[in-house]
């Protein structure tokens, strides 16, 4: 992935009702090299508009599902352009064309995951500002026949101080006209981030307002003419398909239309949601077998664990650094720690749904969801129609909750066959029933981990053996053996320079259904090695923190939110009937660090979380109140996967069925959470799911400090705790 842009020559489009800065921003990996891009006929990028009334719509790409990048990245540009913020109007882009508007994180592509929107739009919207703001200058500049070094910018205003003369970007709107290229803007262009006027300061979330008043559209509320409502029996495992189909109940169902087989399940067409939903659950499907169809994780788990303890089995290693192996066997002392997570459920807020309408030459069709990954619907339809992408119309909503689960399509593709199968449109909604019979989780994960230690006590190798099934090969359909950073993240440890080290990926196949969730590996990953690290400081003797902040020598990022989230937590202070626990992690350059204060009732095993301190240095803050805020909104995601949520598989089927026996946190849960932003002058790096990974070391930490017990695996169910505590 090419994470830098580079504007190309093309001319704007302009006329008397407003003027349009068309600028291509696509990464050097599309040419070759700089010169390639400057002389290359690019389609324009149309960014954003300029009306003579003063407003300014600038396109943000990226989907919103709660984390506000729908304001934060107009706001990036708006910087550059030196707008005023009141006159701006974010829009969703005109089309979905990658070579416009795609993320240079993903390969010029429409992805929303991984906290990568602003890390990937943050220099060409910055660039594109620049851009816009010069051809501004440079149209007065002309019009007034006054040099250009003697104008400047306040909000939406040019100003030319020698003569006292202003005109608003609107004034210069309503007579701009094109040039016949573009200016080159560099880097030197760009304004230092001392005179950021818009970024780092709190800019209100456009959205909020809407959702607020429920106004804000998400694919649950769509409404297409002619539409029917469909419901879908759902394989329990993947590969499932439907062998026998006994329907004769469900169609009895009054408004029942129809029943369609699909590839892996089974669909009711009627004109209620009630009737579709009643008439699928009436279904009798005989199922052809699968390897999921015999997935039992409890005895997995168990076979996973042991897998990581036999080192005669090789993994793939993820990063190495050094001679981990070498340098363990010559280590004054090792030590050995083991750890294990469980499958868990996104549980986003909106169930899984689609609305679909087909051509009736089955060539074109119409699509209204809402997706973190525009691409991959538009492609996968694409495929699924044997059809081009030209022939299909996107409409992108809110998204009800994301966390990974709305880059998956099969409700998608399954409006689409069924709309094809009855000529006319066809809204899908799963059951909050389905969405958890039928989801795609966050791999169990058993982790066995080494530490070797110098006579000094330093720490100079670190092996950690993840043992999990592959999220990429179940999303990729690519079973092949390779590399797989969703399920990796967070284990090389980076906060911590150690100069031997090796983490490997173990990888196992039982048959479920996975997909990246909040925070991906570094939700399993950081709580087994932030684990692992208190354990040696207990045995060393040495305060949880101080030995961090050791380890850390070299990393200076982590050290500066080490000692902010123990002043914050008042580390050093005694408290009487709790106790305090702290755990790091890194996620793609950005630093977190949090402290959790906790107690236990030991009758019920019950575990309370007081508080919660934490540090983020995601780089440079584009918007500090909503990155701590999505810090504490993690925090808070992260609470359920810590004290109870669990998904157990026994013979293909999910054994849990709604929120009743999947329990995510509640209202009572909530800790006060305080969280610290450090603004640094690194690229911004995203913040959307950091405050998750330190949770859980932090409270299994606090735990062992509280009751001298050490829990080793997710979650700190009450029933583990009770049996932890010998209650």
């Amino acid at each position: 992935m090419n994470q830098h842009a580079s504007l190309s020559r093309r001319d704007f489009l302009g006329n008397a009702a407003g003027l349009t800065l068309a600028l291509t921003i696509l990464p050097e990996a599309f040419a070759g090299t700089n010169e390639a891009i400057a002389d290359a006929p690019l389609s324009p990028n149309a960014w954003l508009t300029i009306m003579p009334d003063g407003t300014i719509t600038i396109a943000s790409p990226a989907a919103e599902m709660g984390q506000g990048t729908f304001t934060t990245l107009p706001v990036i540009l708006a910087e550059e352009l030196d707008a005023d913020w009141s006159k701006v109007k974010p829009v969703l882009p005109p089309n979905w064309d990658e070579k416009k508007y795609g993320n240079p994180e993903y390969n010029m592509t429409f992805q929303t995951s991984a906290s990568a929107s602003v890390r990937g739009y943050f220099k060409p919207m910055r660039m594109a500002g620049a851009q816009a703001r010069r051809v501004l200058l440079d149209a007065v500049a002309a019009k007034w026949n006054v040099p250009l070094a003697e104008l400047a910018t306040e909000p939406s205003v040019v100003v030319h101080k020698a003569s006292e003369r202003r005109i608003s970007y609107g004034e210069i709107a309503a007579f701009a006209r094109a040039p016949a290229a573009l200016p080159k803007i560099e880097d030197k262009d760009l304004k230092d981030p001392a005179s950021f006027r818009l970024i780092g300061t709190h800019v209100a979330r456009v959205e909020v307002p809407l959702k607020v008043m429920g106004a804000a559209k998400y694919g649950m509320d769509v409404q297409v003419p002619g539409m029917v409502y469909a419901a879908v029996l759902q394989s329990p495992y993947p590969g499932g398909a439907p062998v026998m189909v006994d329907d004769k109940a469900a169609r009895q169902v009054p408004g029942i239309a129809d029943v369609v087989r699909l590839p892996e399940g089974v669909g009711v067409i009627g004109d209620t949601v009630e009737g579709t939903q009643a008439a699928k659950n009436l279904l009798k499907v005989t199922w052809s077998d699968a390897p999921g169809a015999h997935h039992d994780s409890e005895r997995a788990l168990e076979e996973f664990a042991a897998i990581g303890r036999d080192k005669s089995r090789a993994g793939i290693a993820y990063t190495k650094d050094g001679d981990a192996k070498g340098k363990m066997a010559s280590a004054a002392k090792v030590y050995r720690g083991e750890y294990r997570t469980r499958y868990v459920y996104h549980a986003q807020m909106e169930p899984m749904n689609a609305t679909a309408a087909v051509s009736p030459d089955g060539k074109a069709a119409e699509i209204w969801t809402g997706t973190q990954a525009a691409t991959g619907l538009l492609n996968a339809v694409a495929h699924l129609l044997e059809t081009d992408r030209s022939k299909l119309t996107l409409h992108q909503h809110f998204l009800g909750g994301g966390y990974g689960r709305r880059g998956h399509h099969e409700t998608v593709l399954d409006a689409v066959r069924l709309a094809n199968a009855v000529g006319k449109p066809v809204k899908l909604i799963w059951s909050r029933e389905d969405d958890v019979a039928f989801g795609k989780f966050r791999p169990m994960t058993a982790h066995y981990i080494e530490a070797g230690l110098d006579a000094e006590g330093k720490v100079i190798a670190w092996h950690h053996r993840v043992v999990a099934e592959s999220v990429v090969a179940y999303t990729s359909g690519d079973a092949t053996p390779r590399q797989d950073r969703i399920v990796m993240k967070g284990s090389p440890i980076p906060q911590y320079p150690i100069a031997n080290k090796l983490a490997e990926h173990v990888i196992e196949s039982r048959g479920a259904r996975l997909s990246p969730w909040r925070g991906v590996g570094n939700g399993h990953n950081a709580f087994a090695a932030e684990s692992f690290i208190d354990e040696i400081a207990k045995d060393q003797g040495k305060d949880p923190i101080a030995l961090r902040l050791e380890m850390a020598e070299g990393a200076p990022r982590m050290q500066t939110l080490l000692r902010a989230v123990a002043e914050m937590s008042d580390w050093k202070r005694k408290r009487d009937g709790t106790a305090l626990g702290v755990a790091t992690m890194v996620k793609d350059d950005t630093n977190a660090a949090g402290v959790a204060e906790v107690s236990i009732d030991r009758s019920t095993g019950k575990i309370k979380v007081h508080n919660v301190w934490c540090a983020i240095d995601a780089g440079i803050a584009v918007q500090p109140r909503n990155l701590a805020a999505q810090t504490e909104g993690s925090i808070i995601y992260g609470l359920g996967h810590v004290l109870r949520e669990k998904i157990v598989i026994k013979g293909g089927r999910v054994l849990q069925t709604n929120y009743t026996d999947y329990e995510v946190a509640r209202m009572s849960d909530v800790p006060n959470i305080e969280v610290k932003v450090v603004s640094t002058n690194n690229p911004p790096s995203g913040g959307g799911e950091d405050g998750l990974p330190v949770l859980a070391g932090a409270v299994g930490n606090a735990i062992a400090a509280l009751t001298g017990v050490r829990l080793h695996e997710l979650p700190f169910a009450p029933d583990r705790v009770r049996g932890a505590l010998g209650a």
